[in-house]
């Protein structure tokens, strides 16, 4: 049942990436699909043996459905989407074609966006992983250039996903590519994630309260 359903972050984080944290993504889906859920939090600095129990690298966001517990945001996001055809039709085709593309936003995209991100914080963007990087950016903007949307024409937990990979500030602003920015604009735009972005930054912000 939805009132069962509960996503799982951290009780805390710095403010650098708030807003990027990635239960975002579940927010946003169940957002989208008009889903009831709650938010648990567990601790960002002390990591009990209960959450390594829930996910075995003491990361999150994780999942909690009745009896189920799933973590991995791809996993999440799919288990979600089987609750609602707003994010994933029900033909074989549309189910087919949305888990494809949810796949490849974190292992064609975000496997190279975010190890380039890394090594980019000592200030170098144009270090080992950079022109990887430059040709799978070039492979979604030829794909976005001929659609809207990834799938049949229509918003899917696809789209919400690869948007929120492609809108990191430093992966958004490489290159000229201007139908991945119209993308990434039409998603951002959408009330479901505003709110869920929105929601995201204040559970931080009554962190920040509390640990004051």
């Amino acid at each position: 049942m939805a009132e069962n359903l509960t996503i799982w972050t951290y009780d805390w984080v710095p403010q650098g990436p708030r807003g990027f944290v990635r239960d975002l993504r579940l927010r946003w889906a169940a957002e989208e699909a008009g889903l009831d859920y709650e938010i648990g939090a567990v601790p960002f600095e002390d990591r009990q043996p209960s959450h390594f129990e829930r996910q075995p690298f003491g990361q999150i966001p994780f999942l909690t459905d009745g009896d189920i517990s799933i973590f991995e945001s791809g996993a999440c996001l799919l288990h979600l989407a089987r609750k609602s055809e707003v994010l994933m039709p029900r033909d074989a085709r549309g189910e087919a074609e949305t888990t494809e593309w949810v796949i490849a936003a974190l292992n064609s995209v975000e496997m190279v966006s975010v190890p380039w991100w890394f090594l980019g914080l000592s200030g170098d963007r144009e270090n080992g992983l950079s022109g990887w990087l430059d040709s799978r950016l070039a492979h979604i903007e030829t794909v976005l250039s001929t659609r809207e949307w990834l799938v049949g024409g229509r918003f899917t937990v696809a789209d919400l996903l690869m948007a929120d990979v492609l809108r990191i500030p430093q992966v958004r602003s490489r290159g000229d590519r201007p139908a991945t920015e119209a993308y990434i604009r039409r998603l951002v735009a959408r009330p479901a994630f505003e709110k869920a972005h929105a929601d995201q930054l204040a559970h931080f912000a009554a962190a920040d309260e509390s640990r004051a």
